[in-house]
């Protein structure tokens, strides 16, 4: 079993940042994509940004370009996201899901799930 587990979300003013991080029990010899997802309230969950663990390739939901940054430790089987320049509008539960696949997608098809964690940009 994966078993994502999300850490490191808080309040944060408004031009702030956070960094999210997300380890799970995966093998990485093998073709895994990481992502995170966001979801506020009354509205669906979003893609934010993913990563292929294998290279490193990067995705990233337009809302985000140049203020997020997802990485990954391949050692510590540990996915990281910089959130940079944070806005009220980024409020909501981050969420960590990984992927049996080389393919970083932007839908919710993702085979495991984190439990989430708030992240509320306010002043």
């Amino acid at each position: 079993q994966v078993h994502p587990q999300e850490s490191g979300g808080e309040l944060v003013q408004p031009g702030g940042s956070l960094r999210l991080s997300c380890k799970a029990s995966i093998d990485t010899a093998t073709t895994y994509t990481m992502a995170w997802f966001r979801q506020a309230p009354g509205m669906d969950r979003e893609f934010v940004a993913g990563i292929k663990f294998e290279t490193g390739w990067t995705e990233y939901v337009d809302s985000v370009k140049g203020r997020f940054t997802i990485s990954r430790d391949n050692a510590k089987n540990t996915v990281s996201l910089q959130m940079n320049s944070l806005k009220p509008e980024d409020t909501a539960v981050y969420y960590c899901a990984a992927r049996d696949s080389p393919v970083v997608v932007t839908t919710a098809d993702y085979d495991y799930w984190g439990q989430g964690t708030q992240v509320t940009v306010s002043s």
